[in-house]
């Protein structure tokens, strides 16, 4: 009756770490998490997955020495020098909280962040207006500039023009005398 149960849990394992898999690489696809997070997350299903391997031969008494993989399956610290996961640190915020309290939080800080967002967007949005009216202000004003220039040139040639015929009225004024 212990191995129908023990085989019955090993199965059991096997396909809540298969439905793992399906969620986590649904959640990636469908970007309800970031891939650094999903990559982060295969890794433990993958941990998973071996200590589950380990189990099923130490239950067939396959492969190592059964209390080697038995030791193995439940000790933290370092691997090949990767740190297990299961073994580090909770921070602060989290320490205590539920699945649902873990779900909740999250959901305010995507709030929060969606907020943020939003904030960030308003502000980018009226500086995108300012720089079309800054834009527009200068298009007038390169049109009064070209107005001014024509101006300025036009009285530039009669103010020549001029000074043409004060210099001819002054020569035959001189050559009268």
């Amino acid at each position: 009756q212990l191995n129908v149960i023990i085989r019955s849990s090993l199965q059991n394992l096997r396909e809540k770490i298969d439905q793992l898999k399906d969620l986590l690489l649904r959640a990636v696809s469908t970007h309800q998490i970031t891939q650094l997070e999903g990559d982060r997350r295969q890794n433990l299903v993958d941990d998973l997955l071996t200590r589950q391997k380990q189990l099923q031969a130490s239950y067939k008494n396959e492969g190592t020495e059964p209390d080697v993989i038995r030791s193995s399956l439940m000790t933290g610290g370092v691997k090949r020098g990767v740190t297990n996961p299961w073994f580090l640190e909770e921070s602060e915020e989290t320490r205590g909280l539920g699945f649902d309290d873990l779900r909740q939080q999250q959901r305010r800080i995507i709030e929060e962040q969606d907020a943020g967002l939003d904030a960030l967007s308003s502000i980018i949005s009226r500086q995108k207006q300012m720089g079309q009216e800054i834009g527009n202000e200068l298009d007038e004003q390169n049109e009064i500039i070209d107005d001014l220039t024509n101006l300025v040139e036009n009285t530039d040639d009669k103010l020549r023009n001029q000074t043409r015929h004060v210099k001819m009225v002054d020569k035959k004024s001189t050559s009268c005398g």
